[in-house]
């Protein structure tokens, strides 16, 4: 047998001994080849069936209520000749809510409906409690509520707050500030609690008026109190995203009939044909014997469903086949699978 020095090249060496060496190089490109092509395949069908597989966490949009905030600084501001500050904070963040496309928001007619209809319409409904209560009646996992405590402009020169101020301010800072709540509104419980304080300043700002009052929402949307309001706003939808996933996500059966059973959630709500979801039936109540506070209640399963078309009522419902158990009744909770 011929022994190789190490000074001798490839091509001297495959001469001597082709098969030996030529053959088994040429193959190792050609397998190399095959192993990197191989590999590029299975990385591009490994995240095709990644994004083809639906997340349920992300998909499913719970339903929120965001509660008129209360004004407690005692100025009656308003913009639009209507609307308190604490309507037009609400109104601001139930726009940012629905714009994210991450939630179901509720109507303002529906919230005002169930507070009118139980007297909880007057001012001062900002316990957690009674949130929650409202919260059950609209069929919402989350409920927003507050109170603005800071609104308006303060003199940067003096330090001081200058509610009624006239002309001539060189440096005038916008401070918005409110007190933000997140509630559970199956357990009552308080998930997300926010002193939520903003400001705005800007030099030279000359101001004529008594009052910090707004004829139009672009008016407002242009004004130094306004853009500390959207700040503030931005605030308040990063702690519901931050903290929504302590919330389990639900609906509830319209009907059952015929071997059918419809749910008030379709594919606006996220919901997507082919999805498994649990059926439950509240049962006993769990009320914590030291406070009296409602903590949800005990769920017996009753079987599993499966969506089979999510475009009821405009995509606000679904149809489903029994996949197992039965007597399902309007009322009954829907869980996804866990």
């Amino acid at each position: 047998m011929r022994v190789l020095t190490a000074g001798r090249s490839r091509h001297e060496r495959s001469n001597r001994c082709p098969l030996r060496f030529a053959i088994p190089y040429r193959l190792e490109r050609l397998m190399l080849s095959h192993y990197r092509i191989s590999l590029a395949t299975c990385l591009l069908l490994l995240g095709a069936a990644l994004l083809a597989v639906p997340s349920e966490a992300q998909q499913l949009k719970k339903r929120v209520a965001v509660l008129s905030f209360e004004d407690k600084t005692d100025e009656g501001y308003s913009w639009g000749g209507t609307k308190t500050a604490g309507d037009g904070m609400s109104d601001m963040l139930i726009t940012e809510l629905v714009k994210s496309g991450r939630y179901t928001v509720l109507e303002r007619t529906e919230i005002n409906q169930v507070l009118d209809e139980q007297n909880l319409g007057q001012q001062g409904i900002v316990t957690s409690e009674s949130a929650a209560q409202v919260g059950k009646m609209l069929g919402a996992e989350i409920v927003i509520f507050g109170s603005i405590t800071e609104f308006g402009y303060k003199e940067r020169s003096t330090g001081g707050r200058t509610r009624r101020f006239g002309v001539g301010i060189s440096s005038t800072t916008a401070v918005v500030a409110s007190d933000v709540r997140m509630v559970d509104a199956t357990t009552g419980e308080i998930i997300a609690a926010e002193d939520v304080r903003k400001e705005e300043s800007k030099r030279g700002l000359k101001v004529d008026t008594k009052k910090v009052d707004f004829g139009s929402q672009s008016e407002f949307d242009e004004s130094l109190v306004g853009e500390a309001t959207r700040e503030a706003i931005d605030e308040i939808v990063s702690l519901i995203d931050g903290n929504s996933g302590n919330v389990k996500w639900g609906a509830t059966v319209v009907t059952a009939q015929g071997g059918k059973v419809f749910i008030n959630a379709g594919s606006a709500s996220g919901v997507e044909v082919g999805q498994t979801f649990l059926v439950k039936r509240a049962g006993q109540k769990l009320v914590d014997p030291d406070t009296g506070i409602e903590l949800g209640a005990v769920e017996e399963s009753l079987g599993t469903i499966r969506v089979e078309d999510n475009s009821v009522g405009n995509g606000k419902a679904s149809r489903c086949t029994i996949v197992s158990g039965s007597g399902f009744e309007r009322g009954d909770i829907v869980r996804k699978q866990e």
